[in-house]
């Protein structure tokens, strides 16, 4: 039951052999974005691509296998599931018959309709029964692309991010980013540590979480019986109190704080050193020079 504490996601592990961490953290995000936003609207050619630069980076980062390998296969495997049954579920109802002409009204014309079907296995007959075929057309592969691409991309992008960048790093880029707003008189320094607390509850989180799934299966309950209806509001009360256990500890962490005299960190204090470090500098524009050319990519081949 303790499968949650063996896939660490979202953890920073300290270390230092790989380049994902002297990368500047101002560059993580931009790169994040890129991850996260260029899926939209955008081809499976594209998309494919996309989950293929993060193996890549995912194996020529240096990073200990250790360290991402049973997440990788988690999230693979999760991803190929959705993707499966995205395409062999029925993705829509069958559209009603338009009023068109019929082709033989036209002398001489030949009527083609074009063949939408990728791959079809069947029809079966076991036993004298017989069973309706497997059919895979063009509508249902490319919805079974985006779906497993895009949990691939959007999990496994930010975890890359996540073990590798110190929370007081990301906190620090995310200030930096959002700076112009202090002119409205936003109180920044406060938000940014009370999102720097929120990335330290985050093994908080997997832990209620581990002891939510627990309880399900110390409690052995049949879901067959319940129901439809009564499962999805037992699930919904779970996730209520995994909500409300979350709130308390992070209340309670902010008062034990607050009691010890602490105090609102700035920005300037959580300034990562690798941003003032010359050595650093060759990888930094590397990155920003390769984050260029990916725009420039999706803008020309990346559209559908």
């Amino acid at each position: 039951m303790d499968w949650l504490k063996k896939i660490p996601i979202g953890q920073y592990i300290a270390g230092k052999s790989s380049w994902l961490r002297v990368i500047d953290p101002r560059i993580k995000l931009s790169w994040i974005l890129l991850f996260l936003l260029s899926p939209i609207l955008a081809n499976s050619i594209w998309r494919i691509s996309i989950v293929i630069v993060l193996f890549l980076i995912t194996f020529f980062s240096l990073l200990p296998p250790r360290m991402w390998w049973r997440s990788l296969t988690f999230l693979l495997f999760l991803s190929l599931i959705v993707g499966f049954l995205s395409i062999v579920l029925p993705a829509s109802a069958i559209s009603s018959e338009l009023t068109i002409r019929r082709p033989d009204e036209i002398a001489e014309a030949i009527f083609q309709s074009p063949s939408w079907e990728v791959f079809r296995l069947g029809p079966f007959n076991f036993g004298g029964i017989s069973v309706g075929a497997l059919s895979i057309n063009r509508q249902s592969a490319e919805l079974g692309i985006k779906t497993s691409t895009l949990i691939f991309t959007v999990i496994h992008s930010v975890n890359l991010m996540l073990i590798t960048t110190p929370p007081e790093d990301l906190v620090w880029a995310i200030r930096w980013f959002f700076s112009p707003l202090s002119l409205f008189k936003l109180p920044l320094d406060k938000m940014t540590f009370q999102l720097l607390l929120a990335l330290r509850f985050l093994p908080l989180v997997q832990e209620e979480l581990q002891n939510l799934f627990r309880s399900i299966g110390v409690r052995s309950i049949n879901f067959r019986k319940l129901g439809l209806k009564t499962s999805l509001g037992l699930f919904l009360s779970f996730g209520e109190r995994l909500l409300s256990n979350i709130l308390l500890r992070a209340e309670q962490g902010a008062d034990s704080l607050m009691l010890r005299d602490g105090l609102w960190l700035s920005s300037e204090e959580l300034r990562p050193h690798i941003v003032i470090n010359p050595r650093y500098l060759f990888i930094n524009l590397g990155s920003i020079f390769l984050l260029l050319i990916a725009i420039v990519l999706r803008i020309m081949y990346g559209t559908s």
